[in-house]
């Protein structure tokens, strides 16, 4: 079985400006926040986990300061900011484009310990403005045979996002921790997907709910293909399992650690 693909790229991108059009705070640990503006006529959606970089102002910073390069120059033209001018810039989901309201949503999962991207969304209005450079989307499953989808809360937007964006004859089994009841979302899911939530109801580490109950599933017909997002640990903790203890190849298992637990939360 040949290797599954880590990204998909855009075909073409620029790096947009988009101003805060409003932010709900949906549940303890999640806040959405709605971007609009004329700029977002030029975001191409691709679904699925579709990510983004997004830039917002530090604390403190007066106006938004981007790079000019949409390609790889970005990053070095980043560096040469200064500390003062230069913006924080983390990896988000696109949770929902509607193109005919020009709005996009990011959502973001939130802790009262949490780093930067925390603190922007939960103190975010309208008309603060954030950048937005598509990275692409990593979820690239083949055509056929059952699938797995395996997330924290850091990346339950990815994984209902991509529950939203499979077709109807899609049969999975979508594992998803939070840390609390009310963080359990409304699911628009093909019939064929089995979602269970996993509510983390005391102080254990991020990710060990969702390996406890992944080591309990019946496979004994391997997935053909395995998404796991989140926390470090289950990222690299579930393939380490699928592959040593169930047999999956480690070519059909895409796992991203979208954080790591011991530094400041979550973003």
């Amino acid at each position: 079985m040949p290797t599954i693909p880590q990204r998909r790229a855009p075909v073409a991108r620029r790096l947009l400006r988009a101003p805060v059009v409003r932010s709900e705070r949906t549940s303890a640990h999640f806040v959405t926040l709605t971007l609009g503006g004329d700029e977002l006529a030029d975001f191409v959606p691709l679904g699925f986990d579709q990510c983004c970089r997004l830039f917002f102002p530090r604390e403190g910073q007066a106006e938004l300061r981007l790079p000019t390069a949409s390609n790889t120059r970005w990053f070095a033209q980043y560096l040469l900011m200064s500390t003062q001018s230069r913006p924080w810039v983390r990896n988000y989901t696109v949770r929902a484009f509607r193109p005919a309201a020009a709005e996009l949503d990011i959502e973001f999962a939130v802790h009262d310990d949490g780093g930067p991207a925390t603190r922007f969304a939960l103190r975010a209005g309208p008309g603060d403005e954030v950048g937005i450079l598509d990275e692409g989307i990593t979820f690239l499953p083949p055509e056929n045979g059952t699938q797995l989808l395996v997330a924290d809360e850091s990346a339950v937007p990815a994984a209902l996002a991509v529950l939203e964006s499979s077709p109807a004859e899609l049969r999975a089994t979508v594992l998803l921790e939070v840390g609390a009841p009310e963080d359990v979302h409304p699911v628009e899911a093909p019939a064929g997907a089995d979602v269970r939530w996993l509510v983390r109801e005391d102080d254990r580490r991020p990710g060990l709910l969702a390996l406890g109950a992944l080591a309990e599933l019946d496979l004994a017909d391997p997935p053909a293909y395995t998404w796991v997002a989140g926390e470090s640990g289950l990222a690299t903790g579930a393939r380490r399992f699928l592959t040593r203890e169930r047999g999956v190849p480690k070519s059909a298992i895409a796992f991203f650690g979208y954080w790591k637990h011991g530094r400041s939360g979550f973003g």
